[in-house]
């Protein structure tokens, strides 16, 4: 997964209140889109609340997840750099809400505040370092270490500690997993039996739990370990 670093969350107080201060607010719900590959590029979001993904798609229509963004990430701006068309989609996970900076407020700001290119510049580079790991995650990482990664994703994401167990909401279900590590559903869901059968995790009609993530980790780095 691409974590997408920044959030203009280090930006100075005052100089941060000119920049959102007067953003538009945009609910979502669950699985509504924000944008589509191909809009148009006219500003960027902040997510305020829930989880959203970044989502590409294949000419065949399969769907490969980019990113989970969380509270307080920015997704869009990169069309305050080039002003082109966006190249991905933006998918609520669950119920969003975001504050919306067009791209002629951002340029406005700037213009008055030259000082925010800076931040731009250092979250853009973050982003090129984390695509860079995405990118040596599916070369050198096998299908079933793809799966368990994506797993500990959610779990870091949108999962909820219970004692030692983590819970995952069945709102995730086994296409979201497989859409993330960018494998067929139906290696998911053998990974997933195996899982159990070490009693590792279970699944249920209501949520996935992590009973032991420790062990899970050491599944990841055997995976690692035998590429």
């Amino acid at each position: 997964m691409l974590p997408f670093s920044g959030s203009w969350s280090d930006l100075a107080p005052g100089l941060e209140s000119k920049l959102f201060g007067r953003a538009s607010v945009h609910h979502l719900r669950a699985r509504d889109h924000l944008f589509h590959i191909g809009d148009a590029g006219d500003g960027f979001y902040r997510l305020e609340k829930g989880f959203l993904t970044v989502i590409l798609i294949s000419p065949e229509g399969q769907e490969r997840i980019l990113a989970i963004l969380t509270p307080g990430a920015v997704v869009g701006d990169l069309s305050i750099v080039d002003g082109l068309p966006r190249s991905a989609s933006a998918v609520a996970l669950t119920e969003c809400e975001l504050l919306f900076v067009s791209r002629k407020v951002f340029e406005r700001c700037a213009s008055n505040h030259p000082e925010i290119y800076p931040y731009l510049v250092k979250m853009l580079a973050a982003r090129l370092r984390e695509a860079d790991d995405l990118i040596a995650t599916l070369a050198f990482l096998s299908l079933r270490g793809r799966v368990i990664r994506a797993l500990l994703e959610f779990a870091k994401t949108v999962g909820q500690k219970m004692g030692k167990e983590i819970i995952i909401p069945r709102t995730i279900g086994q296409q979201d997993v497989a859409s993330m590590a960018g494998v067929a559903r139906e290696n998911v869901n053998r990974v997933l039996s195996d899982l159990q059968r070490k009693k590792i995790m279970t699944k249920t009609a209501k949520y996935y739990r992590i009973e032991d993530k420790p062990r899970l980790e050491q599944e990841l780095s055997a995976e690692i370990f035998r590429r």
